[in-house]
């Protein structure tokens, strides 16, 4: 991964110099910030150091393709960019080892990759790694449960404790019941063992 340093007077004038330099939008880069401090008789200065998102998502792919490789997997990558979102949905010839049971296989490959990058620039990218269209039918029997489970709520005026989820699959619920009449959603409990409840609202 190419690294760029860019110093400067204030945060605006180092931004609109990399921007500049490199050509490219603010959605496009990731930025590690520092204020240097000048001393006595030197007035501080601010140091960026930047790197494309195309460069960290193509390097992702690398350390995924060596890792996965020592797994035993043969793995192909399909990669977009969305803002400064890098998507990259795997495919390999034994997708429920990379998913593992409830997908916390899956889970551990994102931290990992988050901690590598990390490692390298000291900055967390936003990631979402996915295998073959396993996030989207979670999201999909997520969102349906939420919506039955919204309807009994409404209906018997009782809440309902879902199961224990990690934040990703607690947002997408919040998500999908915030416009839905006659109930509220709230997250309990410490983590791993952290839930919604869904509550009547009135």
């Amino acid at each position: 991964m190419e690294v760029y340093v860019y110093e400067g007077k204030s945060e605006e004038a180092v931004l609109e110099k990399a921007l500049d330099n490199l050509k490219v939008t603010e959605n496009e880069i990731l930025i590690k910030k520092e204020k240097v401090n000048g001393g006595l008789f030197k007035g501080d200065t601010y140091k960026f150091t930047v790197i494309k998102v195309e460069d960290i998502q193509a390097n992702i792919k690398e350390f995924l393709k060596e890792l996965l490789n020592k797994m035993g997997l043969e793995v192909s990558f399909e990669s977009s960019l969305r803002e400064k979102q890098i998507n990259i949905k795997m495919f390999s010839d034994n997708n429920a080892i990379l998913i593992g049971k409830n997908g916390q296989t899956l889970s551990a490959l994102t931290t990992i990759v988050k901690q590598y990058v990390y490692s390298q620039i000291g900055v967390y990218p936003y990631i979402n790694l996915d295998v073959e269209n396993y996030k989207d039918k979670q999201v999909m029997y997520l969102e349906r449960l939420a919506k039955n489970i919204a309807k009994e709520v409404r209906n018997t005026k009782q809440e309902v404790v879902m199961e224990n989820m990690n934040s990703y699959e607690r947002r997408i619920v919040h998500n999908i019941l915030t416009s839905f009449k006659g109930v509220k959603t709230e997250s309990e409990g410490e983590e791993p063992n952290r839930h919604v409840v869904v509550k009547p609202s009135e």
